[in-house]
């Protein structure tokens, strides 16, 4: 029996390498971005702009054409990331981010709600590692989204569970994918803009740098997802390859974490 799910933030990093794996086992999938992806066996693309609501409309009418029986799941991909001090960020890169990460994953969301009653399926938001733990310094604005996220989702799921729709959420920790390859140019773009904190942003940004040689495959994540979108008891929450290091921090007592990271990032004369 045919199955269907609709995956925003599909051309790239992870959400193609799900779209990979849902169309290799033989799910119809349809790949939403903001440029279509190409089409492959399995795959239909379509063209979406999560910060538009017309967009959102106009992409839900052409999965209705393609699945009319209704979706077995929707998962938002779709996201961006920036880096910055949350006193020196430009409002217009910070509107952009919850415009893009937590916006859009409510108008996807609310968009395909109908399609996924008719095909009785669910939802698989995306949030991360960072939307659980406490924020760290620099990363703020990102946090701030996948904070809100992980709000948005436990609200979704105490909500849909009268309707019978699970919801699940996946916190990937670091992963190979385009947006971490470029965590570089980010710092470098943070740093060009800060008056306060160049030099912590440099230091930070270094040693970020250093910790993508630990990212995970894709592919890994791509199973999660998988799962979460197949069992029959699918779980709230999927924490998959969470950073150790950071996580940890999450525990310590943040007078303590605070002591440390000054101490480690502090200016050396």
């Amino acid at each position: 029996m045919s199955r269907t799910v609709l995956i925003t933030g599909a051309g790239g990093g992870l959400g193609h390498a799900t779209t990979n794996v849902f169309a290799d086992r033989g799910w119809t999938v349809l790949a939403a971005d903001l440029t279509k992806p190409a089409a492959t066996p399995g795959v239909i693309p379509l063209e979406i702009d999560v910060t538009d609501t017309h967009s959102v409309s106009t992409a839900m009418a052409d999965a209705e054409r393609h699945a009319p029986d209704g979706l077995d799941a929707i998962v938002t991909f779709a996201g961006i990331m920036r880096v910055g001090s949350v006193v020196e960020i430009d409002e217009d890169e910070l509107r952009q981010l919850i415009d893009v990460n937590l916006l859009g994953t409510y108008r996807a969301v609310k968009a395909a709600l109908p399609l996924i009653q008719r095909g009785r399926g669910r939802v698989i938001t995306i949030s991360s590692e960072t939307g659980w733990q406490k924020a760290l310094m620099l990363n703020g604005p990102y946090a701030i989204t996948k904070h809100a996220v992980e709000a948005y989702s436990d609200a979704l799921r105490r909500e849909l569970m009268f309707l019978d729709i699970p919801v699940s959420t996946i916190r990937p920790g670091p992963f190979r994918t385009d947006m971490v390859d470029g965590i570089s140019s980010a710092f470098d773009h943070a740093a060009a803009n800060s008056t306060l904190f160049p030099e912590l942003i440099g230091r930070v940004g270094a040693l970020a740098v250093k910790e993508q040689a630990r990212a995970h495959d894709p592919s890994v994540l791509a199973d999660v997802v998988w799962r979460a979108a197949t069992t029959t008891r699918p779980r709230a929450h999927y924490s998959v390859r969470a950073d150790l290091r950071r996580s940890l921090l999450h525990f310590i007592p943040s007078p303590v974490v605070d002591r440390l990271l000054k101490t480690m990032f502090a200016r050396r004369s």
